[in-house]
């Protein structure tokens, strides 16, 4: 999937409640945040000519862009190709180490994971992917799930679904359209109908259940995560093992634990 363009990856700073002005945005800001995400596990080692290609960034300036990525320790090269540098996770950091919902959450899963014996996660949606912000301390010697900062394709993780089940049903058809369904598992494979229908069951159930869409032996279970005014800020959610942890069992054991933690966290966040 080739990385957003920087004029895509401006427009995505307007907000609903604070929409900025075009004069006051700065072009190269763009286009350099455009670079930064051109780099992942596929394109972890890039020419300039491959940023450029991936950017829509003309090839002289995407190298200008590396260079000074370079320059302030963000990037580095070997005169041919180059690659992010562990400084670039304090961007990432920041959010997590500064955002209020990430420090907010994080006594109510852990007291969650405490009284399910499961690792908690809250996650966020940005565009097309789920972002995980908090993770409960293992209760377990080895837990499963996903730590602070991970990112996954949303339809793939029972999160995803429990926070698009709050959309507007021409903002979810949209969503869908726009959306790549990429497989994880051969044996799970979504298309836009059926996973349409799995948000809309989230939406009547207000809970989703995820069986095996990215790993085979991993089931999730998600709720929206509602601030007091109604409005969905993230999911809440466990990733647990198929092998011990059946549907009805779930809903049964699992499920009041997870409603019950959401509707507490409503009255906080």
């Amino acid at each position: 999937m080739v990385s957003p363009s920087a004029s895509a990856l401006v427009s995505t700073t307007h907000t609903k409640e604070f929409p900025i002005d075009p004069a006051d945005l700065i072009t190269g800001v763009g286009r350099a945040l455009a670079v930064i995400e051109a780099f992942n596990d596929e394109y972890g080692r890039m020419t300039v000519t491959q940023v450029a290609d991936r950017t829509g960034i003309p090839r002289t300036a995407a190298r200008r862009y590396l260079l000074n990525l370079c320059h302030f320790g963000y990037a580095d090269t070997d005169g041919k190709f180059f690659w992010l540098t562990p400084r670039i996770l304090r961007l990432g950091q920041g959010y997590l180490d500064g955002a209020r919902l990430p420090r907010l959450v994080q006594p109510f899963i852990q007291r969650l994971a405490m009284s399910s014996g499961e690792t908690v996660n809250v996650s966020v949606l940005d565009g097309h992917e789920l972002v995980y912000v908090a993770r409960s301390n293992s209760p377990r010697v080895v837990s499963i799930g996903f730590y602070a900062g991970a990112r996954v394709p949303a339809h793939v993780v029972g999160a995803g679904p429990a926070i698009l089940s709050t959309l507007e049903d021409d903002a979810l058809k949209t969503w869908i359209a726009e959306h790549e369904f990429s497989t994880f598992n051969s044996n799970a494979h979504l298309t836009p109908k059926k996973f349409e229908k799995i948000v809309l069951s989230a939406r009547k159930n207000n809970y989703c259940i995820s069986v095996g869409n990215l790993d085979q032996g991993l089931t999730g279970i998600a709720v929206p995560l509602r601030d007091r005014h109604g409005e969905c800020k993230a999911a809440l959610s466990m990733t647990i093992q198929t092998s011990i942890w059946d549907e009805a069992t779930i809903v049964e054991k699992l499920l009041p634990l997870i409603v019950e933690t959401a509707q507490v966290l409503r009255a906080v966040i």
